[in-house]
């Protein structure tokens, strides 16, 4: 080695001896709890470590000290429902102030683009949430107007919008900021328990997109090789059952259901071919479900002499629920079938569910032809299919 090559080794040691891996995090809580801890969780691949806690002060301030050797996820906690997501990178000296008991919202963040992006996002993604609730809200105090059918299609127009909205402001957020870790809690956002704000299948390019980045700057990171096998799987999936084939351009054929309906007989949902079929999935217990159900009950009573047939699979508990909400919206004219299995129905690893409402359109010899049509949509595929 000569001398010039040693200084310049040397120089690179000192360097990486020298890097700030300590950050820093304090902040400031308002309306604490007298002796609360906050606990400060590090986001593994399969799962969350507690890595430090400290007693929040009657002022409501704390600080925590780690040593963070690259990129990663954070979670600062009071409770199970009460927590924020934090993207921390080496020598961060991050500041942030919010409620004790709503980390997430209000809150102001410094000292950490990560987090401060995550944040941002949340405001929007919690704005979006309330106005959903206040949609839910409507909808549960208004179940005895004349006019419900009309009142529901508005709020289904307005739930629409605002999915769209959020879904919209989402993609801009990833195209902005497709270098960054913060993109990955957005892929997996929700606005409700059962409702993402990205659909796997529509909005695949962007779990692409965000895999492509990130595999190629994190590859050893636990949460990003958890999204890269992920992709990898949907692609598999979406290539070979679901939708149309990747390779071919061929529609492939539905997976086969055989479940009970109300009198205690089995339907498969073969039976149905020679029709052109909507395979829908549903609860009684899902609001937007709901509200879509007279946008069903439309479209069946204008095409069902066309050789049109409705196939609805509950995720139901009971069958009390089941059957009152067959009753109360009613959809006494079709086929319905449950195992009332609730997430655990053997139809959401079979069809990949994730969210409800979702439904794939089966042409007549039963291959998906489209999924996941509500409102206008399926009424101008249904046109375009009859007329």
């Amino acid at each position: 080695m000569n001398i010039k090559s040693a200084l310049f080794l040397s120089a690179i040691l000192i360097l990486t001896a020298c890097k700030n891996n300590n950050v820093e995090l304090t902040g400031i809580l308002e309306y604490p709890l007298p002796g609360q801890y906050i606990f400060l969780q590090e986001l593994k691949s399969d799962a969350l470590l507690n890595v430090d806690s400290v007693i929040v002060s009657n002022d409501g301030k704390f600080e925590f000290k780690r040593k963070v050797k690259f990129p990663s996820f954070y979670l600062l906690k009071i409770n199970q429902n009460n927590f924020l997501t934090m993207l921390v990178e080496p020598g961060e000296k991050i500041k942030m102030t919010s409620h004790f008991d709503s980390l997430n919202y209000p809150v102001v963040v410094s000292g950490s683009k990560g987090t401060g992006l995550i944040a941002d996002y949340n405001k929007k993604l919690l704005s979006t949430r309330n106005k959903i609730r206040g949609l839910n809200d409507l909808f549960n105090s208004n179940t005895g107007r004349n006019d419900m059918t009309a009142f529901i299609d508005s709020l289904d127009r307005l739930g629409d919008a605002y999915l769209n909205e959020i879904n919209s402001y989402a993609k801009e957020f990833i195209d902005k900021n497709i270098s960054s870790l913060a993109t990955i809690p957005v892929l997996y956002s929700m606005l409700t328990p059962s409702l993402y704000v990205f659909d796997p299948q529509q909005d695949l390019q962007y779990f692409l997109k965000v895999d492509s980045s990130l595999f190629s700057l994190y590859p050893e990171y636990g949460p990003v090789i958890d999204l890269h096998n992920q992709i990898n799987e949907m692609r598999a999936y979406f290539a070979t059952s679901g939708t149309q084939a990747a390779a071919g351009g061929e529609y492939t054929e539905a997976p086969e259901i055989a479940l009970p309906d109300p009198g205690g007989d089995t339907i498969r949902l073969s039976s149905t071919r020679g029709n052109y079929v909507l395979l829908d999935f549903w609860a009684a217990w899902c609001p937007p479900c709901r509200a879509e159900n007279p946008n069903l009950v439309a479209v069946f009573n204008k095409y069902k002499s066309k050789g049109f047939l409705i196939y609805q699979v509950s995720l139901d508990k009971t069958r009390d629920a089941w059957l009152k909400g067959i009753k109360d919206d009613g959809l006494g004219g079709w086929i319905h079938v449950s195992d009332l299995g609730y997430w655990n129905s053997s139809v959401v690893p079979l069809y990949r569910l994730e969210s409800i409402p979702a439904n794939f359109l089966l042409d007549r010899e039963g291959r998906i032809i489209a999924s996941n049509l509500r409102g206008d949509a399926l009424q101008r595929k249904l046109e375009e299919l009859f007329n």
